[in-house]
C-alpha cells in the first residue's frame, strides 16, 4: 500500500487525513509531499474549507479534506456523516472483489467469501466470459464486474451479450477512458447497466457522460476528497445517473471517510479492510458486507499501531 498520511493539530484535536496517488491519472506520493513543501496552508481555522482547498490538485486536496472533516467532527463532537444530516442506517452493502488471477485461483476465492452477499470480479483478460460463467454457476449472491477498460467496444458489446443470462448487476468501465460516444455505443447494446469509472474523475466530467453510461464511480482521491465527493454526487443525480462509492488501495482512513458519504449512493465499493492484512487504523466495519459507519468523532478512525512503517 502507498499512502500518504495527514495529521493536523488544532485547539487540543487531531486531524486523521490519506490520500492514495493513482499513476492512472499521473498522480504520486513524491508530488504530495513537493506541493504542500512549496505551498503552505493558506489558514489555520479548519472550518475555512474554501480558502484551503482551492485550486488545490485532487490527491493533494484528497488527503488534507478528509484531515479537516475529522478536525471538524472532532471539534464538534460529531461524526462525520451527520455534518453532512446522513442516516447511517442508509449505508449500503459493500461488493467484495476477486481480482484477476488464473480461472482456478478466482474459483478459489470465490470458495472463500462465498459467504458474501456481493461480489465483484475483475475482468480483461482472455476468458473471462467463461470465469464468470463458472463463478455464477456456483454463486447465487449479486455479481458485478469491472473490466478496468481491458476491452475494445466490439468486444465488450459481444461479451456483456453473453453475460446476460448471468444476472450481472452493473458492469465499471469495460473500454478504455476517452470516447462517451463508444461507451454509449456500448450502452446501447449491453442488457447489462454500465458505469463509468476512469471516465469519471470529477464533476466536470459528468455532462458529457449523461445518456452514454447508467452510474458513475465516485472515488476521493479522484475528485479531490469529500468536499468535491458530494460535487460530484449531485451532478450525477442531477443528471439522472445513479452513483457508487469506491475506493483505491488504501487504509481504512480513506476508505472510512468515503463510507461517510455511503448513504448517499446506490451502490458501494468500499472492501479495502477486507483485503488488508496490516491495516494500523480501525474505522469501518462490516455486518453481513452491509456498511456499518463510526459513530465517534469526525472520521470516527483510531489508529491500533504506529502507522510509520505503512504510510508516509
Amino acid at each position: 500500500m502507498h499512502s500518504v498520511l495527514f495529521r493536523l493539530r488544532w485547539n487540543g484535536h487531531e486531524g486523521l487525513g490519506e490520500t492514495a496517488p493513482s499513476a492512472r491519472y499521473g498522480q504520486s506520493r513524491a508530488a504530495v509531499h513537493d506541493y504542500f513543501a512549496a505551498h503552505p496552508l493558506r489558514s489555520d481555522d479548519p472550518y475555512a474549507l474554501e480558502s484551503l482547498l482551492d485550486g488545490m490538485p485532487p490527491a493533494e486536496r484528497c488527503g488534507l479534506d478528509a484531515a479537516l472533516y475529522d478536525l471538524i467532527g472532532k471539534d464538534l463532537g460529531l461524526p462525520v456523516w451527520r455534518l453532512f444530516g446522513l442516516d447511517r442506517a442508509r449505508a449500503p452493502v459493500t461488493s467484495f472483489t476477486i481480482g484477476i488471477d488464473t480461472p482456478e485461483a478466482m474459483l478459489a476465492k470465490l470458495a472463500e467469501i462465498a459467504g458474501h452477499p456481493l461480489v465483484k470480479v475483475k475482468l480483461g483478460f482472455p476468458g473471462d466470459v467463461e470465469v464468470i460463467e463458472a463463478i455464477r454457476a456456483r454463486y447465487t449472491g449479486t455479481l458485478r464486474i469491472d473490466a478496468n477498460e481491458g476491452w475494445a467496444p466490439e468486444e465488450a458489446a459481444t461479451k456483456l451479450a453473453r453475460l446476460g443470462p448471468c444476472d450481472i448487476e452493473l458492469c465499471e468501465q469495460p473500454i478504455p477512458a476517452g470516447t462517451p460516444e463508444r461507451l454509449r455505443w456500448v450502452r446501447e447494446r449491453s442488457p447489462i447497466p454500465i458505469v463509468a469509472d476512469e471516465d469519471a474523475r470529477d464533476s466536470s466530467d459528468l455532462a458529457v457522460l449523461a445518456g452514454c453510461v447508467d452510474g458513475v464511480n465516485v472515488k476521493l482521491v479522484k475528485c479531490g476528497g469529500l468536499r468535491a465527493a458530494l460535487a460530484m454526487i449531485a451532478t450525477a443525480r442531477a443528471l439522472h445517473l445513479k452513483v457508487m462509492i469506491g475506493s483505491m488501495v488504501e487504509s481504512a482512513i480513506l476508505t472510512t471517510a468515503a463510507a461517510h458519504l455511503s448513504p448517499l449512493a446506490d451502490w458501494a465499493d468500499l472492501d479495502g479492510p477486507f483485503l488488508t492484512a496490516r491495516d494500523p487504523f480501525a474505522g469501518i466495519t462490516y455486518e453481513h458486507g452491509k456498511i456499518v459507519l463510526p459513530v465517534g468523532p469526525g472520521l470516527g478512525v483510531v489508529e491500533r499501531e504506529p502507522a510509520a512503517s505503512f504510510l508516509s
